[in-house]
């Protein structure tokens, strides 16, 4: 056959590399029953399981201006399920006149397949979209504040202080019913109205979620103007007022800042990430905030890390090339721009 090209090899030798990175070449067994976010440590000090949750579906979908076709949702979160992704937030149980595009919620959350060991949360605003989502057959529900007055104001109209009354309320009855709920806390590194956030703030909205029940409460990096010195510092705060392993971030990569955030949010010890298949997503009220940091790069870096995540990265890729499809856009994963490129992934 005589020798092989120097390139060539080289361009094996690169596809190589990544098939490892990537899991591709057998389909992914079914992933192990993972331990608690942040309950084992490595030698390195870095968590030995990170808990993904993929927001794709919600809040990669709301920002899209075009409708999006119930069944092209159901279809994504289905492929989503099979993943080995241990939570899927599936759609948000608001106002049709407020968020168009999550209308269908309730066709959406009863035409989804339910896998075994799969969370399936929605986002519930108040009372009646609680009970609305419970109709629906929702068992995990999510609550969204936020570190800025004006922010609340213009994502939920009220005050923080009227939303967190109104979550008391939604708290104390998922609680009644035995339903989980988690909290959110936007802008938790900047806000497009007031600019800089101080981390104390963060952590007084992030205890009173936690002190009325929230198990885990995501901080929002929602314009994704944070960068590794901020995201400590807020970290620091908050960490002062609630446990570590109740904390999740959620970042945005519109300053190409959400690895490296994430990786510090890490570092000192969370062990669960909010991520965007393809990295889908903006938020309606915050002017400029571009997706979502993509799963498929999230699960990259962990994998690099040595971090189980239990998430087949392949099947992800294959998700967001579906949705990508769907929705006649490029995808915002460099791994999988990066992969589909080099004829990884075909």
């Amino acid at each position: 056959m005589g020798t092989v090209p120097s390139a060539l090899k080289h361009c094996l030798s690169y596809q190589h590399l990544l098939k490892e990175q990537l899991w591709i070449g057998e389909p992914a067994p079914p992933p192990p029953a993972a331990p608690h976010p942040g309950q084992e440590s490595q030698a390195s000090g870095l968590p030995a399981y990170v808990k993904i949750v993929e927001v794709g579906p919600r809040d990669g979908l709301q920002n899209e201006k075009v409708i999006v076709p119930t069944d092209i949702k159901i279809e994504l979160i289905n492929r989503l399920s099979k993943t080995g992704l241990p939570a899927i937030e599936v759609t948000s149980f608001v106002s049709s006149r407020w968020v168009p595009q999550m209308a269908d919620h309730k066709e959406v959350m009863r035409g989804i397949e339910r896998h075994p060991g799969v969370q399936y949360p929605v986002l519930t605003p108040n009372l009646q979209g609680f009970h609305a989502a419970i109709a629906a057959g929702a068992t995990e529900v999510s609550v969204f504040g936020a570190a800025s007055e004006t922010f609340s104001k213009m994502n939920i109209n009220c005050s923080i202080e009227e939303s967190i009354e109104k979550f008391e309320d939604v708290a104390k009855s998922a609680r009644n019913m035995n339903i989980p709920v988690r909290g959110y806390v936007s802008c938790a590194l900047g806000c497009p109205y007031e600019g800089n956030i101080i981390p104390a703030k963060v952590a007084e909205v992030s205890k009173r979620l936690y002190s009325m029940g929230c198990h885990e409460i995501s901080l929002g990096d929602t314009i994704g103007v944070g960068t590794p010195g901020s995201m400590k510092r807020m970290l620091e705060a908050v960490m002062k007022e609630i446990p570590v392993r109740a904390l999740a971030v959620h970042c945005h990569d519109t300053y190409g800042q959400a690895l490296a955030n994430i990786l510090t949010a890490i570092q000192m010890g969370v062990a669960v990430v909010d991520s965007s298949v393809a990295g889908l997503g903006g938020c309606p009220y915050a002017k400029g905030a571009t997706g979502n940091v993509a799963t498929e790069d999230v699960i990259y870096m962990l994998n690099g890390l040595g971090i189980n995540t239990g998430v087949n990265l392949y099947t992800v890729m294959e998700a967001g090339n579906f949705i990508c499809t769907a929705l006649n856009k490029k995808t915002n994963s460099k791994v999988a721009q990066a992969s589909f490129n080099t004829g990884t992934v075909n």
